[in-house]
């Protein structure tokens, strides 16, 4: 591995471990409604198990409603079981073939709750970012003994990894900020 491809691998690492802090954090529930939501509830589609958007057309009621109309009327109680089953703790109730799932206010105390598991993704999200920024300088401390690379480029390159992880770091910090914000706005 050259020192462009560790840069380039360590790079693309980084922005997965943001991804993916990014979907962990739509998963936690606001007082608001947002679709996405239920992106990862799995309904029961004649023996295969499928992700909701894939069985009917999810949408929001208003802002703390989100609404699934499901494209067969014979998947409406299927569709209900599903989110009433699933660890979000909703109550959804068919109107037709219209399921409403409104959302819960949340408690005071839940909010703190749920601003303390914000805090712990992102450290989880931040600790995975500064592995990645070690994997990469044991590589080009590898590179140097090896002398593929002189002291001086190793140096250059460290730096630009530290760029990196500043940078995907401040994102991480980003994404808490705004997801604490919007859970403890009432």
């Amino acid at each position: 591995m050259n020192m462009a491809e560790i840069r380039k691998t360590t790079e693309q690492k980084m922005q997965k471990s943001v991804e993916a802090l990014r979907h962990d954090l739509a998963k936690i529930r606001t007082g608001r409604a947002h679709t996405g939501l239920l992106d990862h509830i799995l309904v029961d589609y004649y023996g295969s198990m499928v992700p909701i958007n894939q069985v009917g057309q999810v949408g929001l009621g208003d802002a703390r409603t989100i609404t699934v109309q499901p494209f067969e009327k014979k998947m409406v109680q299927v569709v209900e079981k599903a989110i009433r089953d699933s660890d979000l703790g909703l109550n959804p109730a068919s109107h037709g073939d219209v399921i409403r799932v409104p959302m819960p206010a949340l408690t005071e105390e839940r909010r703190k709750e749920l601003t303390k598991v914000v805090r712990h993704e992102g450290e989880n999200a931040r600790v995975a970012v500064r592995n990645l920024r070690r994997d990469a300088n044991t590589h080009l401390k590898e590179l140097l003994k090896k002398k593929e690379v002189a002291e001086d480029e190793e140096r250059r390159a460290q730096d630009d990894v530290q760029k990196l992880t500043d940078r995907y770091v401040a994102e991480i910090d980003k994404l808490v900020a705004e997801k604490e914000k919007e859970i403890l706005t009432v």
